[in-house]
């Protein structure tokens, strides 16, 4: 006789994954100028391809500085079937398109991760370099396919519409995103829970009593490289609805080096870090490139910070802070962060002036010297503005030495107190 057995629900889960959903519908009603949208979309399709990437990284431990050529290809793909589809013959609605995308590109991920996935660690991240090469090089020979320099042009207006849905709006193209980047967020996260999923963990941990136990480490990054292209290719068919234009730079390195570095920015260790990584992504490329050409500078030394002061990602910053709070510890951490922060700030903002100061003149010399910046007007060409500049810093840098070591004394002290407290709940 069998007993049935009552597993509670995880109301915790459920209302997260809801108030992901709520977020998704709401976010265009507030943020809802045609400049907003289009953020909004670009955001959404680099969460997709962010986590499908973390799938490799952040889950499996591979480097691969390859993946655009799994989202590239599915986006080529999928507008040429856009392109079928306004010539009368492919008879799918533009709402499937992103799935002709992943099925692309899990079909590039059985043919190029047989070969990849054949080594591990630097040799592994070395052939999906090689192999993006070859593939942006194959871009300019195949013109046909690829559209050369130009690239392959479509128009997501066609067919008949559905429900008076014909995606010449940009909010139609946002919800389009939208649904299938929550669909997709949930069953990369079902993934996890697998037994596929929790032996990737185990690959990447200890490969060696992985296959003592019986496991082929071979296949099990095989396996987990096609999922990952596929849904890489499915933010790669809604980048070609959303910008109704694919070019070489899609199957580029310079592409795959972004997802890698905006999924780092975020935190690899976390489910959500890569959705993090992509809203900075999109703010430190896009928005801050129009207010300042030393954008890349910046982007550059915020890499450099997460990498040396927080290598989890910012996901690591708000869970830590978050346990605090959990075990009533962030009061005791606040009278000293709070002037950790503000003397940040400080030498942020004398850094920051001293680049914008430095790019006038060096770029810009022929032009009026004086740049306005933080609501005020400086001469870049005048000694009391570097004077400024320089003193800001030197403050901000004295403030951020004299309050590190009680800080880093204060933080110490409350996370073992943290964990003594969880090591006396378990025993």
């Amino acid at each position: 006789m069998t007993t049935l057995k009552y597993k509670p629900l995880n109301l915790g889960r459920w209302l997260t994954w809801s108030s992901f959903a709520l977020i998704l519908i709401v976010a265009p009603l507030i943020f809802h100028e045609g400049a907003a949208l289009s953020l909004l979309s670009q955001m959404g399709t680099l969460m997709i391809f962010g986590l499908s990437f973390n799938m490799l990284l952040g889950q499996g431990g591979m480097l691969s500085f390859g993946h655009a050529v799994y989202s590239g290809l599915g986006a080529f793909f999928a507008v040429h079937a856009m392109n079928m589809i306004a010539e009368g013959s492919l008879p799918i609605p533009v709402s499937m398109i992103p799935l002709v995308g992943g099925i692309a590109g899990m079909g590039f991920g059985i043919l190029f991760g047989y070969v990849t996935t054949k080594k591990s660690g630097t040799t592994f991240s070395m052939i999906t370099l090689g192999m993006v090469e070859l593939v942006f090089a194959c871009s300019l020979m195949f013109p046909k396919f690829f559209g050369g320099e130009g690239g392959i042009s479509t128009n997501r207006v066609i067919g008949q519409a559905f429900m008076g849905i014909t995606y010449g709006p940009q909010i139609q193209v946002y919800y389009l995103i939208a649904f299938w980047l929550f669909v997709s967020a949930v069953a990369m996260f079902a993934f996890t829970q697998t037994p596929l999923g929790r032996m990737i963990n185990a690959v990447r941990d200890n490969p060696e009593r992985a296959e003592f136990v019986g496991y082929d480490t071979q296949w099990v990054r095989y396996l987990t490289l096609i999922l990952s292209a596929f849904f890489a290719g499915i933010s790669g068919g809604l980048s070609a609805i959303n910008f109704e234009i694919v070019t070489a730079e899609n199957v580029s390195a310079i592409r795959s080096g972004a997802v890698l570095l905006f999924t780092f920015i975020g935190g690899i260790g976390f489910f959500f870090g890569p959705l993090i990584g992509a809203i900075l992504g999109v703010f430190l490329t896009v928005m801050l490139s129009d207010f300042t050409k030393a954008w890349q500078l910046y982007l550059g030394v915020f890499f450099i910070l997460i990498v040396m002061y927080a290598p989890g990602g910012i996901a690591s910053i708000l869970m830590m802070n978050l346990r605090l709070m959990k075990f009533s510890k962030f009061g005791r951490v606040w009278p000293v962060l709070w002037k950790l922060l503000v003397s940040a700030l400080i030498g942020i903002a004398g850094l920051v002036l001293a680049i914008e100061m430095l790019y006038q003149l060096s770029l810009e010399s022929t032009q009026n010297p004086v740049i306005s910046i933080f609501g005020m007007a400086f001469n870049s060409a005048g000694n009391g503005s570097w004077a400024i500049a320089l003193l800001t810093l030197a403050a901000g840098i004295v403030g951020f030495v004299l309050f590190k070591a009680p800080f880093q004394k204060v933080w110490g002290e409350v996370n073992t107190e943290i964990e003594e407290a969880m090591r006396r709940a378990q025993v």
